[in-house]
């Protein structure tokens, strides 16, 4: 796995996100309170840019009428369908099981499985570095 400064720290503030292209690749990290996350910049439905995506929470149910919301910016929406994705884990929030992501130091399947790729993201000192 080879390292490659993608940006600096102060270039992705939290809640804040950044396309960028690492070896051919578009990437687009994120930054959820100091934790940064990459996804391939395309959702694996029909390309729309997660770049451009609403970063939102979870606003679950547990019986009518009774709602909470957690993990505020940890889900990506797609721009073009509203096609919800995890940062954490890159699994769809559609079918987790079925659509799920892969980070870039696993082999990805073809289009036909609809998976978005992950990236393994770390800092150094005032570095974000993207590990692929």
């Amino acid at each position: 796995m080879a390292k490659h400064i993608a940006a600096k720290v102060m270039d992705i503030p939290p809640g804040e996100r950044l396309s960028v292209e690492v070896q051919g690749r578009k990437i687009v990290i994120f930054n959820v309170a100091g934790e940064y996350f990459g996804l391939r910049d395309a959702c694996p439905h029909m390309g729309g840019l997660l770049s451009e995506g609403v970063v939102i929470g979870l606003v679950e149910a547990d019986r009518p009428g009774c709602y909470s919301y957690s993990r505020g910016g940890e889900i990506v929406r797609c721009p073009w369908h509203g096609w919800e994705f995890d940062l954490r884990t890159g699994k769809s929030r559609f079918d987790p099981n079925r659509w799920k992501t892969h980070s870039y130091d696993i082999e990805v399947g073809d289009v036909q499985q609809l998976e978005v790729e992950t990236v393994d993201v770390t800092t150094e000192g005032e570095f974000v570095i993207v590990n692929l």
